[in-house]
């Protein structure tokens, strides 16, 4: 079930009303183990299995390590496991059609069958998870959970599951090992972010794709006004659906006492693309740093293996998010625009030089032709749309005012919570206001498509 399904609802009044409860109980964490499972299974009784396969794979693992003289080869067979589950349920399909475009090149007339399988919801995020807590052992900087309820609540937290954050173990186990101090003031916040999100999702990003969607399916019949104002809404669409759905995650943890991780701190008003980098999904891009980029050496070595090591990441990150070749371009865009906009965005220049309106628009316009290829869903589509943006007519793009309002107001209201005004936005009177506007917003305005999140197919 998602967030902003009418079944959530009554879920999470039953497991909330019960938590709190057992909240300054052993039972505590065996609950969150029990509704967690309870709340994956719901979109396929076979996805939780694998969680406990994952997740008991790593317990055994690392008890094995702690005991082991050979440390370096348990960390291997974690990963190993992880990455096998990954690659046979993410890209096993990407795999047999590539083969078999190759197959077909050289004349052969045979053919791997298609994997049938489905890509279970959220895998890739508490797969990287896991990864990053083995890591965090081997190197000493978390020690390991004994408890294996504790272990699989970890893993398995349901606000976490369909799309992160990416959480690290050395700040979510101190929240499992202690009773959760919750006050109506916790409770009070938590909602309101919930709030927030679904507003984002259900009434900002789903309005949107109705345009993007019409669209994007068929980009031959627009002509570029319309598939640039797609693009630029797409760009916000996936912002408010994914920024969307992390304040609701955040929401929910918050009612129940922890604290989560800012995936999310306004990227569109970035100056760099590695100011970028630092302001969009943080926890993925943090994750590809500690665990990716500074093992292979960072920016140590040289300027060259600098700039491979960007390029390796960036290009690993896009694997990440799917298995097609679009999204390996993504990353292969950022990855070079992060390599040739390295030195010039360190230089006094560029900082003190350049108006800051101008960095972001340039910024954004870069990140908005990115986003061609992450949301195409072929290749022969995302080239189509990059030629008639450039090479296509002028006509009227048919693109509702509505539209416009849901893209500039809270672009303008990110604009002033990173000024003076955000202490005026934290009061309680002022919150209440923005509480009753954004529920009476959502209700007139909300569009009910059942539509899920973009990031929970990854």
């Amino acid at each position: 079930m998602h967030f902003h399904a009418w079944i959530f609802l009554p879920f999470f009044l039953f497991t909330y009303a019960v938590y709190l409860v057992v909240k300054k109980t052993r039972f505590r964490n065996l609950w969150i183990v029990i509704v967690s499972y309870l709340f994956y299974g719901w979109w396929n009784p076979l996805y939780p299995v694998l969680m406990a396969y994952s997740t008991v794979v790593d317990y055994a693992v690392l008890a094995c390590m702690e005991k082991s003289r050979h440390k370096r080869l348990w960390p291997a067979v974690s990963i190993g496991n992880s990455l096998f589950i990954l690659g046979f349920f993410k890209y096993g399909t990407f795999i047999s059609e590539n083969i078999n475009t190759l197959l077909s090149g050289v004349g052969s007339s045979y053919l791997l069958p298609s994997p049938g399988w489905l890509l279970p919801l959220g895998l890739s995020f508490y797969v990287l998870k896991s990864i990053g807590y083995v890591l965090d052992c081997y190197r000493g900087q978390a020690p390991r959970e004994k408890n294996l309820i504790r272990h699989a609540a970890f893993v398995g937290f349901f606000p976490l599951l369909p799309a992160g954050p990416i959480e690290r173990a050395i700040h979510i186990f101190p929240q499992l090992k202690r009773p959760p101090r919750i006050t109506v003031r916790h409770a009070a916040d938590g909602f309101f972010l919930f709030t927030v999100g679904l507003v984002k999702k259900v009434a900002l990003a789903d309005a949107l794709a109705l345009y993007v969607d019409t669209v994007y399916e068929a980009p031959q019949t627009f002509q570029s006004p319309a598939l640039l104002l797609a693009t630029i809404s797409f760009a916000w669409q996936i912002y408010f659906d994914f920024s969307g759905y992390t304040d609701m995650a955040r929401g929910i943890a918050q009612m129940m006492g922890f604290e989560i991780i800012q995936n999310f701190n306004c990227p569109y008003l970035a100056t760099g693309l590695s100011d970028f980098w630092r302001r969009w999904h943080i926890s993925l891009s943090t994750w590809f740093r500690d665990y990716v980029y500074i093992p292979l050496g960072g920016n140590r070595k040289g300027k060259w293996k600098t700039c491979r090591n960007v390029l390796l990441t960036m290009l690993l990150s896009g694997l990440w998010h799917g298995a097609a070749w679009t999204f390996l371009v993504w990353g292969a865009l950022h990855g070079v625009g992060l390599v040739l906009t390295r030195n010039l965005e360190r230089s006094r220049f560029y900082k003190e030089k350049i108006p800051h309106p101008i960095k972001q628009l340039w910024v954004f316009m870069f990140v908005c032709f990115a986003w061609i290829f992450f949301r195409a869903e072929t290749w022969d589509k995302a080239t189509l749309i990059v030629i008639r943006i450039f090479a296509s007519g002028l006509s009227n793009p048919q693109f509702p005012l509505l539209f416009a309002g849901l893209i500039c107001i809270p672009w303008i209201y990110q604009l002033l919570s990173n000024s003076l005004v955000k202490r005026l936005t934290a009061t309680v009177p002022m919150r209440i206001g923005i509480l009753l506007f954004l529920l009476l917003y959502l209700a007139l305005f909300g569009v009910s498509t059942g539509r899920p999140f973009i990031y929970a197919q990854f």
